[in-house]
Parts: C-alpha cells; structure tokens; sequence
C-alpha cells in the first residue's frame, strides 16, 4: 500500500523539475534582489503606489517595474541559487512544496527548497531575519523532527524512486543560533544540519574556489560520517608504525577519496572540527593542474590523511610479520562513508582529479595515519608546509589555539587563550562581532591582529613567561589561577573573556543607534577595536583593584561595574571634537594604535579622576608643550656645556695638537659636516659652511671623556679633570668609571627624545626633565 496518494506523488513530481532550460530561467529570476514584471503603461501608476518601482527604459507598450524582496524570500532564493551552482539540476520549482510525513491530510510541511540528484534529496527550511537578533525557540518542530523525517522519507521514496539519502537542512540568516543550545542538541540529535551564516559564506567560497568540485567538500561537510553504502572499500594496503603512530600504505582512485575524504579549511563554518588549517584552493591552480592530469601529468608523491575512527572504524586483515621487518602487507577495509578522513596533505592533487577524465581509472598513493591527536595533525601540516608558501599572519594567530592548547608550557597555552578568544568573538553567530573578524580564511573588515595584540596588553587575560605568571597579572584577569586543571580553567576564562568584550560591544550598538558612522569609525575599526578592548581590559583591572569584581564575577556584574566608564567613552566618541578626530583617524604608521587608547583612557579619566593609570599619567605629559620645553631648554644647555668643556680641556692638555690627539673623531665629524653641506645644498639652501665641531655626537663626547678620564693640565693647579667635572651620581651610586658615566648614556637616550619636536609619542614625561634639571645643576650650571 503506498505510503501517500499516487495523485499526490504525481503533484510533488510536479513541483520540481530537471528541464536545464527551466531551471536556467529560475536562476537568473532568483540571482537577482528584485521582483520584476512588464506591464501596460496604463497600470503603471497603480502598483507604483503599492510599492513597485520604474527602472530600465520603457517599452513600446509596457512599463518595466521591480519590487525589493523581503528578507525572507531573498533568503530562500539565495539558498536556491546556491544549490544550483554546486550542480544540482533537480529542485523545486514551485514555492508551495508541502511534503506529506503521515497518513492525515494536515500532516503536511512547507519545504522552502528542495534539491535532488542521483544520491541525495536535501530538504532545506529556511528562517531569516532582517536584522541579526535571538531566534525564538524550535523546541516543539526539533522535537518531532526524527518521526517527520521517517515520513518525509516514505514521501520521497514514493514521489522520486527509492534508494536516495535525505538530509533536512535548518538554514538560518542574522538569527544568533548558538551551536551549544538545546534548541541545537535536537535538531542533530534528529539528523538535521545548522545551515547558518558561516555555512552558507564558506560554501559560496567554496564555489568560487572549486568550481565543479565544491559538491564533493559541500557533501562531506553536510553528510560527514554517513554511509555512502554498506560495501567497504577493500585496498590492498602495508601497515607501518612511525614512532607511536599507525599508518597505512595504499592506493586509490580520486573519485572515492573525494568522497570520504575532508579538507579542514580555516573557517568559521568549520568552528566545530578542531584542529582547522588549510586555505581555500586557488581556482587558477586547480585548474592548471586538472589541465597537467588530462595532458598525461601525474604526482608520485603521497597524499596525507588521517582516519578519525571515532566516525569510521578501520579494519586491517595482516598477513604475518616477516622476521626482516615490523612492516606487514594486508587488506584495508575502509567504510564507504563521506568525510571519514581529513586531508592534512595533498588536497590540490586530489580536487584535481575532481574534474578529470582520470578520476576512476588513476590510482594516488596515500599515506594514512589513524587516530592522531589534533596538535599532532596540526603540527604535521605545519611541518609539511614550513618550506611552502607562508602561512599569512591571521591564519597563524588562528591557528595558535590548536597549536598550543595542551602545551606544557603556561605562556604558550596562555597564546593559544588569546586565540580561542578571537575565535569565538569572530565565529559566534550570536555575539556582536560574528563575521566581523577576519579569522583563519575567512575575510572581514577586522584583522584579527588588533585583537591578538589588544588581549596581549590588556590585563583580562595574565602574562607569562616560561610557566610562571607575570607578578600580579593574574590578580587583575579572569583567569582564575588558583585553578589546577588548565583546560577547565582555559575554557572557562575564555567564556568571561568573550562574555564582557561582546556585552561590551552590544553596550556601544545601543549607545551608537543614532551615530553608526562614529560607531563604524571608532569601535568597529582596527584601530578603535585595539584601543576599546585595551581599555575595557584596563578598567575590568581597575575594578578589580577597587573591590568591585572579581575572577568569580559574571558577566552581568562586570558590565554593570564598567557601564558608567563606557558610556563616557561613547558620549565623547558622539561629540567628538575636530581636533581629538583628526588626532585619531589622521595619524598613520606605529604608535597610532597606542594614540587611540591613550585618547579614549582620557576620556575617562576628565570624567572619572581616580581612573589615571601611569601610562596615561606619561603619556599626557610628553604632550605638555610647556614640559618639552623646559626639558629641551635644559638638554640644549647640558650639551652645549659638554661641547665647550671638552674642547676646552683637550686645548689645555694638548694645545694646538688637540684635534690630532683625536684624529679619529675628528675624521667622523668632518665626515658628517660634508654630508649636511651636501644635504642642504641639494635642499636649495646654497652653500654653507659647516664646521667640524658642530658635528659631534654624544657618544663621541663620552669616548673623550673615559679616554682622558684622570688628566690634569700641567701647571694650572685649580683645573678639573674630567673626572671630578662629570661624575654624577644619577640614583645609582659608584662603584666603577662607568657608574660616574652613566647618565651620558641616559641623556643621549633622552636626547632622541627632547631633539624632535613633533615626536610626541616619544617627548619627555616629567621625570625625565627632572632627571634633566639634575645634570644640568650638577654641571653648575643655571638656568636662563
């Protein structure tokens, strides 16, 4: 008895189609954002006013109008499009596709899309909202998923042949669906796939990368571990061991490794399967080396791969060891089964094959690991990959999770922390920052850098060095280092982190409704990112310090404890002045960064005094002109003073021998005074002449100095020598000539500082005038 009506059947069979010509037409229809029609001129007026518009150039007797789609359509007719471009060429055509999963008449269900080919029938629902927001609960439908899907399988079965997979697919756009909700843990506990933002992003990369070979990674990604068919895959196979590790040697042809295997690419629709490190194929190459493949070309090399046996057990039928080697030949039985085994090398050779005459009759040699370690696979890659192109600098950070996540070592670990922080920021579709950060081979309009170096410096997260903690770094984080088991504690000190810096940015999408410019220019900038995650780290540090929270905070009081601190940051941000915005979006190259954080701390600090941290407090000190000038006074007599002294006491000990005596330094500073001719020669000055002892740099003034440190001009008994004259005692006692001489050194340092007046990142703060103000009285010398 069949399972529904045949006239039922028949009207399902109805509603798709495989006419290419048909399906051709749907696309272009669907490709585009609009609704369009043509009619006669005299109906115009009326469907402009209920919302259709006038584009194109009129016809003679029609006028050629379109309507936006809503959200929700669009969606499904992206959803469409996107299944048409991995080759599907059998799908609904119709938009009232109700599939019957019972014997009732109201046992029905909408199915937004429906594809279908020789293996599989998709089923895809798709729910979508305008803007990104929390979705309501799916409980009841996930729920009773598992019994509709036993009928949804009877339906097609009767409707289009037996024998074919069915997948149900929830596709879901701007709806935070957390992967961890319980929502979730039924829909996958019934067999359904979370199609959601990421996916659908990483499959249209895909797409563009792989062309006609994206279904078979498309495949593997919605179908992983399930049976392609019952027959194992039977090879002729030589097992081995490489330290601990098993592997097999074997042969097989590309179009069955396409199938089970899997290529982890670095992306957020991959956030589940860790370790992920692979980039997407570059479409150029792919097609240049299916191109060698068709021409007779061929790689002797391996592909590596590893079988997770958790989702495909591997069975090996040896023969006996010989007694010459602890190698043995047998037969390896692999499951037919999609994604069973992770490409760590050799996925260009493999898709190669994808769209090769080749694919069935060419063999490629593996090497197969079974049950590595993730930080093993990872670091086999890594190692196989160090002599090849570089691994780009947001791909490293992300990869820096995996890498060292079970490291021995406490600051490793600590870098994988910072990591697996940018990763959830960047890949959570219910947090704030979803797909704003550019994450392993993801791109967005945030680096992943500013963050990785914000979290480095900003205090919610501890410094270490070997397995030691920085003095006091862990007191001011969310780290709670009292804590002996490091993946519980990492796991949750990563969960606080990214708990307050996403309620933090929620925090400023509400303060910035009616400002989103400053909002994009300020908060969601590379540079604004850096400088509002250091400071939200600085104040989460302060609050700590004041007693306000704590390591065992939630995130509700943190926020709550550092709301009165952001919301003077983002009214300043609203009304910012002229000068303080073009300090901020006009300065470029290093320090910028470290700009914009000093300029926000002082927006906090005007409103909330107690909050001055010292690098704030030195900071607004080398922007006091009126300290840089006091100090450049100070520097400019100190050195003019060693000039005239030097040159003085070598004339008193050498006479007019003086300059031979240090003929050396006299040949460098003739040297350079040619040099500063010519450069102001070429400048237009004209020429001028530049004596010798203009040139004189400090550490050629210190040379002198230790040289003639204890001669005495004969015959002058109230001289000094430089001895007595330069020893000055800068808080660190004497015991040597170079304690006596040490603050030479450290004014020259300072020096590079006071000399450039427009250097203000690196002018003087004011214990480096003090320091100043002390040479220069220690000299006898006074002030103007």
């Amino acid at each position: 008895m069949p399972f529904i009506d045949p006239a039922e059947a028949t009207t399902l069979r109805n509603k798709v189609s495989s006419d290419k010509s048909q399906l051709g037409k749907i696309y272009a229809a669907k490709s585009t954002k609009f609704h369009t029609r043509n009619v006669d001129h005299s109906l115009a007026e009326g469907l402009v006013a209920e919302g259709w518009e006038e584009y194109g150039t009129p016809l003679k007797t029609k006028t050629r109008l379109r309507r936006a789609k809503s959200h929700s359509v669009q969606f499904e007719d992206d959803i469409w499009c996107q299944l048409y471009r991995l080759g599907y060429r059998t799908l609904n055509v119709d938009e009232t596709f109700c599939l019957p999963f019972g014997p009732n008449k109201e046992d029905k269900k909408q199915i937004d899309v429906i594809a279908i080919d020789g293996d599989s029938v998709l089923l895809v629902e798709c729910k979508s909202s305008e803007i990104p927001s929390k979705p309501p609960s799916y409980k009841s439908e996930f729920e009773s998923l598992r019994l509709r899907l036993d009928g949804f399988r009877k339906s097609i079965d009767q409707a289009f042949g037996p024998g074919r997979r069915i997948k149900y697919i929830f596709a879901t756009r701007n709806l935070r669906v957390r992967r961890d909700s319980a929502d979730m843990a039924r829909l996958l506990d019934a067999g359904g796939f979370l199609y959601n933002d990421n996916t659908f992003e990483y499959v249209d990369s895909l797409i563009k990368s792989y062309k006609g070979a994206a279904h078979y990674q498309f495949m593997g990604l919605i179908m992983r571990g399930q049976l392609i068919n019952k027959d194992k895959i039977a090879v002729p196979a030589i097992e081995g061991v490489m330290g601990d590790k098993t592997y097999y040697m074997f042969s097989l042809e590309p179009h069955t490794l396409l199938k089970i295997g899997f290529v982890l690419h670095r992306t957020r629709a991959n956030e589940a399967e860790m370790p992920t490190y692979q980039r997407l194929l570059l479409p150029a190459r792919l097609k240049g080396i299916s191109k060698f493949i068709d021409g007779g070309g061929f790689f002797p090399n391996s592909a590596i791969l590893n079988f997770n046996e958790r989702e495909a057990k591997l069975d090996f039928q040896g023969q006996t060891r010989s007694k010459d080697s602890a190698s043995r030949t047998g037969v390896l039985n692999i499951p037919n089964a999609f994604a069973i085994a992770y490409i760590i090398d050799g996925q260009h050779r493999i898709y190669g094959y994808a769209n090769s005459k080749f694919k069935k009759s060419n063999t490629i040699p593996v090497v197969a690991f079974k049950n590595l370690d993730p930080g093993d696979q990872l670091e086999l890659f890594m190692q196989i990959n160090e002599n090849q192109k570089a691994v780009s600098p947001t791909l490293r950070i992300t990869l820096e999770e995996d890498l060292y996540w079970h490291s021995a070592r406490l600051d490793s670990r600590l870098k994988a922390l910072r990591s697996s922080v940018i990763r959830a920021l960047g890949g959570d579709s219910s947090g704030p920052l979803y797909g704003k950060i550019s994450l392993g081979e993801d791109k967005a309009a945030l680096q992943a850098k500013p963050f990785a170096d914000a979290l480095l410096r900003c205090k919610l997260l501890p410094e270490a060095k070997g397995n030691k903690f920085v003095d006091g770094s862990a007191a001011a984080s969310v780290y709670d280092a009292s804590n002996v088991d490091h993946n519980e504690e990492m796991k949750a000190s990563r969960d606080r982190a990214v708990g307050l810096i996403n309620a933090a940015y929620e925090l400023a999408e509400d303060a910035f409704k009616e400002h989103r410019e400053s909002l994009n220019t300020y908060i969601l900038s590379n540079r604004g990112s850096f400088a509002f995650v250091s400071l939200l780290g600085d104040l989460h540090a302060f609050e700590v310090a004041q007693g306000g929270i704590s390591v065992k905070s939630t995130t509700d009081q943190r926020i709550e404890a550092l709301d009165k601190y952001l919301t003077t940051l983002f009214k300043a941000l609203c009304s910012i002045s002229p000068e303080d915005a073009e300090a901020l979006t006009g300065k470029l190259g290093s320090g910028a960064e470290t700009k914009w954080l000093r300029i926000f701390q002082s927006y906090v600090h005007a409103r909330f005094s107690d909050y001055n941290p010292p690098e704030l407090q030195d900071w607004r000190e080398r922007q006091d002109k009126a300290l840089q000038t006091e100090g450049r006074e100070l520097g400019t007599s100190i050195e003019r003073h060693m000039k005239h002294f030097i040159i003085d006491q070598l004339k008193a000990l050498f006479g007019e021998n003086w300059d031979i005596e240090i003929g050396s330094i006299q040949r460098d500073c003739e040297s350079r005074a040619k040099e500063q001719m010519e450069k102001n020669y070429k400048e237009g000055l004209g020429r001028q002449e530049i004596p010798w002892t203009d040139q004189f740099y400090i550490k050629d003034y210190k040379t002198i100095i230790e040289k003639y440190w204890a001669k005495k001009p004969e015959g002058d008994p109230k001289s000094e020598t430089f001895e007595n004259h330069f020893s000055i005692d800068v808080g660190h006692g004497f015991s040597s000539k170079p304690d006596r001489i040490k603050w030479i050194s450290l004014f020259n340092t300072l020096r590079n500082n006071w000399a450039h007046e427009g250097t203000k990142e690196k002018g003087l703060n004011k214990g480096d005038v003090d320091l100043l103000s002390k040479i220069h009285s220690s000299l006898g010398l006074q002030r103007a």
